[in-house]
């Protein structure tokens, strides 16, 4: 009996240890299960971030826009005064090329001291407002000692004639066009307001066989040429 009842409770404990062992394996492995789980789900932070689409610097830039200034640019050259007479024009003031640009024609000339006696003519025909108005014009204006090459008592006579003045001034005035040399070359020809003719060689650098001095001088209505002598209709 005795040895009965020992293995009753041998096989009693056996049974606990059992079920305890059992009840441990269990809670071990849905532990693991459970950390498993964890670790391996996603992670929020695993989504693709926000600042991993193309940021807004990665547009092209609007300053890579071609800008207005790339352009052709006009050839500034083209219709630039020259002449063996343009080193005299003064280099600042109101006389100068620039200062000229400023002014119309009648006024532009009156500060130019090369051409002090034509605004003398000019005034005494009463062409003034006329020279100074819309235009455009393109005018051959004699230097004084295109003038002063005239005898005096001739000269004289041509001032004090109102009608015979005006004739001949606007004689040196084309209306409508304000023409470079390579404009008058081209043109070979161009009636006056005089409105006679005047005949230009092909570079534009004579009129009617006369040497221009200084060319392409523009002022805020005109482009004006210097010219070396008095143009006689």
């Amino acid at each position: 009996m005795i040895n009965r009842a020992r293995t009753i409770k041998l096989l009693a404990a056996c049974a606990s240890l059992s079920l305890v062992a059992a009840a441990c394996g269990s809670d071990s492995n849905d532990a693991d299960s459970a950390d498993a789980a964890v670790v391996t789900e996603a992670p929020m932070d695993t989504e693709a971030p926000m600042d991993t689409e193309a940021p807004m610097g990665t547009e092209a830039p609007m300053g890579t826009e071609a800008p207005m200034d790339t352009e052709a640019p006009m050839d500034a050259d083209a219709a630039a005064p020259f002449g063996p007479a343009c080193s005299a024009v003064p280099t600042d003031g109101e006389g100068s090329f620039a200062g000229m640009t400023d002014d119309p024609a009648a006024t532009a000339a009156s500060n130019n001291p090369l051409l002090s006696t034509l605004v003398t003519a000019v005034t005494e025909a009463g062409l003034v407002d006329t020279l100074n108005s819309d235009g455009p014009f393109t005018i051959f204006a004699p230097v004084n000692d295109a003038f002063a090459a005239i005898p005096e008592d001739d000269l004289a006579a041509v001032l004090a004639d109102k009608d015979l003045l005006t004739s001949i001034l606007t004689y040196h005035v084309i209306a409508g066009e304000s023409l470079d040399a390579a404009q008058l070359g081209e043109m070979g020809t161009a009636v006056t307001v005089n409105g006679e003719s005047l005949e230009f060689g092909p570079d534009g650098t004579t009129v009617n066989g006369v040497d221009v001095l200084c060319s392409n001088v523009v002022t805020a209505n005109a482009t004006v040429h210097i010219i070396g002598e008095v143009l006689m209709p």
